[in-house]
């Protein structure tokens, strides 16, 4: 849980922030989450399929935006970087959560 408060601060370094949490853990959050969406779907149980779909992914998708957008605030080596993380992870979580 630790973890989780540093990279909701923005404690962590962007590197870490952006690629572990944004991409690696991003993508392997929604993927899991829309596999039982249509798991549930098909089942006919929306209400299962709902928490699964939304009510996991989307909070996800929330503190690893937060993460990557403050730790970018922190980063000084490369300021085109930090706002090219913040884009593509602002985008990456849109497209993630609506899809």
């Amino acid at each position: 849980m630790n973890e989780l408060h540093r990279l909701w601060s923005g404690a962590l370094p962007l590197e870490r922030a952006f690629w572990t949490y944004a991409v690696i853990g991003g993508l392997a959050v929604n993927v899991t989450t829309s596999f039982l969406f249509l798991i549930f779907v098909s089942a006919d149980w929306m209400h299962a399929a709902l928490v699964a779909g939304y009510g996991l992914s989307v909070p996800y998708n929330v503190v690893a935006l937060v993460g990557v957008w403050r730790a970018a605030k922190h980063h000084e080596s490369n300021r085109e970087w930090a706002q090219a993380a913040r884009i593509v992870t602002l985008v990456g979580m849109v497209l993630l959560t609506i899809t």
